[in-house]
């Protein structure tokens, strides 16, 4: 057998803490598999005398974990601090540099840095792993990366976090409140002090940025996806939908247009029978639409201690397999040089049409001035449900609710005729717009 496999884990909180642990019970297991033993030789927190669950004694501790990158102690660098910038990304350049394997679960500095950190690591000849980064216990990456070298994808999307996902499964389930579902979502440690990561969007996007890459070989962009959270979703929004036979789904959408990648995160509404829309809770799904294999959809836990150590344990043992002339290919599946400039795609209409909830004055000529603003933006109406009206405190006027359903059209459309219905003054509230994915 092989000499064994030297870790330095960087970061001990919940993951880290949980990759410990199940290296040490699975010890046995693993050295059968990857024909040599891993040992955790060093690591790495802010803390040195917390306890956290599991045994890391016979691990030299640094302070800093620059140093532990660099330290002749370890084969592997195995980051799970967190974070864009600082101690994150300094020291997986200093382990790459280096000419150490680096493994991580750090979506924002990969979406960020990660053409120039999987340059790095082609030039050192090591591997940069990341299965962990995207959708937890899912093993995406390897099925993106590896699995599907003979497929053309032509999109990409998926439920990626499991916060927001959690939070519309129980406004559903239990006609809760946005504001409600939050606060037990923060109560329960599905959800941060600060959520707004989170539920604004930018955690999705992030993973997002890191698929697309994967799927249409191209430079990452992070800073080109339309970003829009569930903030505004309510439950009147989550009852019309289910009344249409639509359930409310925060998605990640990246897909190939003749004009170039579109990339976007928001509220979407997905047809009851869709084996996406039975998501639910803190599950997180991928799909894969491509030219030979046709539809596959992944789906598992997306976060947590057990289900992301489980991906870094993964990719570990990725590089135990591997030896000198015979490792894995580059991190985005293609090395950086080859990778397309990315190229965003023009405005085109979506295929779904819109959802959009409007909360009107019941007034004379309200209803027929809405239908030709609609009109005047080139947008057919597919559908119209009027509900009775409600009283507002804000308003001594009954407003009525209205729902439209519209065939496909561009967005810059709906955008528009919005804002000139907005100005004629016929709004008791600011209006709702979902897309419909078919």
């Amino acid at each position: 057998m092989d000499a064994p496999l030297r870790l330095g884990i960087a970061g001990l909180g919940t993951v880290g803490s949980a990759l410990i642990n199940l290296l040490q019970n699975k010890s046995e297991t693993l050295a059968e598999r990857c024909g040599r033993a891993i040992i955790v030789t060093a690591v790495s927190a802010r803390d040195r005398n917390r306890d956290r669950g599991c045994d890391f004694s016979a691990a030299k501790w640094f302070d800093n974990p620059v140093e532990m990158a660099a330290s002749e102690d370890i084969d592997v660098f195995v980051e799970l601090i967190g974070g864009t910038e600082g101690p994150a990304l300094d020291s997986v350049k200093k382990a790459l540099e280096a000419g150490k394997h680096v493994v991580t679960a750090n979506k924002a500095m990969l979406a960020y840095h990660g053409m120039e950190l999987a340059e790095l690591a082609e030039n050192k000849g090591v591997l940069l792993n990341y299965e962990a980064a995207v959708a937890g216990g899912i093993p995406i990456v390897k099925t993106m990366r590896e699995s599907l070298t003979g497929n053309d994808v032509t999109r990409v999307y998926g439920i990626l976090n499991g916060t927001c996902n959690y939070i519309l499964t129980r406004m559903e389930d239990e006609g809760i409140s946005f504001e409600d579902c939050l606060a037990d979502a923060q109560r329960l440690g599905y959800a941060e002090a600060d959520p707004a990561f989170d539920i604004e969007g930018n955690d999705t996007a992030h993973k997002l940025a890191i698929l697309a890459s994967l799927a249409f070989a191209t430079k990452l962009a992070p800073d080109e996806i339309y970003i829009e959270g569930i903030t505004s979703i309510t439950t009147a929004d989550i009852e019309a939908a289910k009344s249409l036979g639509y359930r409310i789904k925060l998605l990640g959408v990246a897909q190939k247009t003749d004009s170039g990648i579109e990339q976007r995160v928001h509220p979407t509404m997905v047809p009851l029978n869709a084996p996406i829309a039975q998501i639910a809770g803190v599950t997180n799904a991928v799909g894969i639409d491509a030219d030979v294999v046709g539809e596959l959809l992944m789906s598992g836990p997306g976060a947590g201690g057990d289900a992301t150590a489980s991906a870094v344990a993964g990719d570990i043992a990725d590089i135990a397999k591997s030896r000198p002339g015979h490792q894995h290919g580059p991190a985005f599946g293609a090395p950086v040089a080859k990778l397309a400039p990315y190229q965003r795609a023009r405005m085109r209409s979506h295929e779904g049409g819109y959802f959009i909830r409007l909360s009107v004055n019941d007034r004379a000529g309200a209803f027929a001035a809405i239908a030709t603003r609609m009109g005047e933006s080139q947008i057919s109406l597919e559908s119209i449900v009027q509900q009775e009206p409600h009283t507002s405190s804000a308003s001594a006027d009954n407003a009525r609710t209205v729902i439209l359903i519209t065939h496909s059209t561009t967005e810059s459309a709906i955008r528009e005729a919005l804002e000139n219905i907005r100005n004629d003054g016929h709004l008791a509230a600011d209006p709702q717009m979902i897309r419909i994915e078919k």
